[in-house]
């Protein structure tokens, strides 16, 4: 299947980035982001890893797995087009003595030439691109044949799918921008990548663990951007009633009977072979 990297003009992809900067540049995600590190591991194992690879992390974030590829003595870049992660990434990296390159970029305009890298990775990052299509070029690009791509999505039916829903019904997603939820279905990688290259799929859970379903919905409000940004986006009443519907999720999924909070979360793990 064709895939156009072009999106509809009526779809005004350039302020749609820069209110999502704003969002992932709002509170302090490396908080929360610090949880995921496992996730980051799990990756760089699926996707065979090697110490004499040269990887680039995509929308790295806080630097998950960045750090992950770095502790197996690979060659990194990690980019982000949010400058404060990026900089909470090389505080991790110079507290583990860990050699990265940090670079500002545009996950749908990346500054590399073609074949650049043996690797490219991405945890719960470029599936946030408002041009999705324009994205997975880029990592296509970057990738030399026979490269690898490891990718880990969060999926529309887990934890953080129904959690971006639940925001969805007090502050709507930019009409005609497809959810970036779609990154976590294998038949949409498919079309993604399909022509050229190859998409593995499984599925993996992450499990959230709080001190209780208040300490999460604290620490999410305070510095998980998306959330931050909905609760000052809407008025009095909508923020109590967006905290009762965020209590019932957690409720419904929290398999802890000890007061604390263990969520399981399914996201999807690829690994994309380039032709």
């Amino acid at each position: 299947m064709n895939v156009q990297t072009a999106a509809p003009a009526t779809i005004d992809l350039a302020t749609i980035k820069r209110r999502q900067q704003a969002a992932w540049g709002s509170g302090d995600y490396a908080i929360i982001g610090t949880t995921l590190q496992i996730v980051g591991e799990r990756l760089c194992e699926a996707v065979d890893l090697r110490s004499s690879q040269r990887v680039l992390d995509v929308a790295a974030g806080n630097g998950n797995a960045t750090l992950a590829a770095a502790r197996r003595f690979a060659d990194v870049v990690a980019t982000d087009y949010v400058g404060t992660l990026l900089e909470r990434g090389r505080e991790r990296a110079k507290a583990e003595r860990l050699p990265v390159t940090f670079q500002e970029a545009d996950a749908e305009n990346l500054p590399f030439p073609d074949a650049s890298f043996d690797v490219v990775l991405s945890t719960f990052g470029v599936m946030f691109t408002p041009n999705q299509a324009r994205a997975a070029s880029e990592l296509i690009r970057v990738c030399r044949p026979g490269g690898k791509i490891g990718l880990a999505n969060l999926t529309s039916e887990g934890f953080i799918g129904r959690l971006f829903k639940t925001i969805g019904k007090y502050v709507p997603p930019a009409p005609g921008v497809k959810s970036p939820a779609l990154w976590g279905s294998k038949t949409h990688l498919d079309a993604l990548f399909g022509s050229k290259a190859t998409v593995a799929a499984e599925s993996k859970n992450f499990t959230f663990r709080y001190k209780s379903p208040k300490h999460w919905v604290e620490l999410f409000r305070a510095y998980y951007g998306p959330v931050l940004k909905a609760f000052e986006a809407i008025d009095p009443e909508a923020r109590k009633a967006l905290e009762i519907d965020l209590y019932a999720l957690l409720d419904e999924l929290n398999v802890a009977e000890d007061g604390t909070l263990v969520v399981p979360s399914a996201y999807l793990e690829a690994v994309i072979v380039k032709a």
